[in-house]
C-alpha cells in the first residue's frame, strides 16, 4: 500500500472521532437551545456554568451537553497516541484495530449518556474504552523503547 495511503487509513479513525465530536455539538445545539428558552434561562445566564441554570434544564439537554465536554477530555489522548503512531511508525494493523474499537465504544458512551442515562451502564463502556485506550498508548511505549533500544 501507498505510505501516504496507509498513513490515511490509519489516521481515519481521529477523522471519525472528530467528526463524531461535531455531531454531538450539533446536537447540543439543537437540544440546549430551545431548552434553555422553554425555561427561561437568559443566555447571559450561563456565563458561569457552576451557577445552578443547569439544573433547570431537562436530563436529555444536559446528557447530551455533559457528552460534547467529555468528547474534549480523555480522547485528546487517544489523538495524541494517534499522533504519535502516525508520525513514527506505528500505524499497524493492531493500533488500527484498537483506534477503531476506542472509535466505537466512545459513540456508544455518547448514545448512552444523551438517550438511555443508565450510569453504570455508561460507566461499563467508559472504562472499556479506557481500557482500549491504555492498551493503544501501552503498545505505542513498548514500540517506541523497542526502537530506541534495538
Amino acid at each position: 500500500m501507498d505510505p501516504d495511503l496507509a498513513q490515511l487509513t490509519f489516521l481515519l479513525p481521529v477523522l471519525a472521532l472528530v467528526l463524531w465530536t461535531s455531531v454531538m455539538w450539533f446536537w447540543l445545539y439543537i437540544t440546549r437551545v430551545p431548552a434553555m428558552q422553554k425555561a427561561r434561562i437568559h443566555p447571559q445566564t450561563a456565563r458561569h456554568p457552576d451557577s445552578g441554570w443547569k439544573d433547570k434544564l431537562p436530563a436529555t439537554a444536559r446528557g447530551v451537553a455533559d457528552n460534547y465536554n467529555h468528547l474534549h477530555e480523555q480522547p485528546v489522548l487517544f489523538y495524541a497516541v494517534m499522533a504519535f503512531a502516525a508520525l513514527t511508525g506505528g500505524g499497524d494493523t493492531i493500533a488500527l484495530g484498537l483506534a477503531w474499537a476506542y472509535v466505537a465504544l466512545r459513540v456508544v458512551h455518547s448514545f448512552i449518556q444523551a438517550v438511555v442515562g443508565t450510569v453504570m451502564l455508561r460507566f461499563n463502556v467508559f472504562a472499556l474504552a479506557s481500557l482500549v485506550l491504555t492498551a493503544l498508548v501501552l503498545k505505542e511505549v513498548v514500540r517506541a523503547f523497542l526502537s530506541l533500544s534495538g
